[in-house]
């Protein structure tokens, strides 16, 4: 088996060294040998390294996403955890769907002032009762 140096998985999957080498210090990959100094690690590691961005893109911490592999580094995806993920995902889609639409409202209104439009005043109020309905939630 071929393995990859550190300089190789950084090219191949634009992850800087210093982060690859704080990930395997964090036990995220596993370096296999060293060609002198350098790290040197399985092709496996390329597919580490993208879920581990997936899980970043997703909201987990590192240490969440720490107990995504087993110990020999293969993956092992907690479904329910996914599916909690996605549906946090859904609801900030929609939040900022809203947001969107409300942006694009205030910039195109054609009122003489916001104040004096209905549609706004109702959208600020949507915002209001969101934004107050998130924080006593939490």
């Amino acid at each position: 088996m071929k393995l990859l140096d550190i300089g190789e998985v950084s090219k191949k999957t634009g992850t800087p060294t210093s982060t690859l080498r704080y990930y395997d210090e964090l036990g995220l990959i596993s370096s296999v040998a060293r060609h002198g100094l350098r790290r040197q690690f399985t092709p496996d590691v390329l597919l580490q390294l993208a879920l581990i961005t997936m899980g970043k893109s997703a909201g987990f911490s590192l240490e969440e996403i720490s107990g995504m592999f087993g110990l020999d580094g293969t993956p092992n995806i907690p479904r329910q955890e996914f599916h909690i993920r996605a549906d946090a995902l859904d609801r900030q889609i929609r939040e900022l769907t809203a947001l969107r639409d409300t942006l694009r409202h205030v910039a195109d209104c054609p009122a003489p002032s916001h104040l004096e439009c209905p549609t706004f005043r109702r959208l600020i109020d949507l915002a209001h009762h969101r934004g107050t309905k998130k924080s006593s939630g939490r």
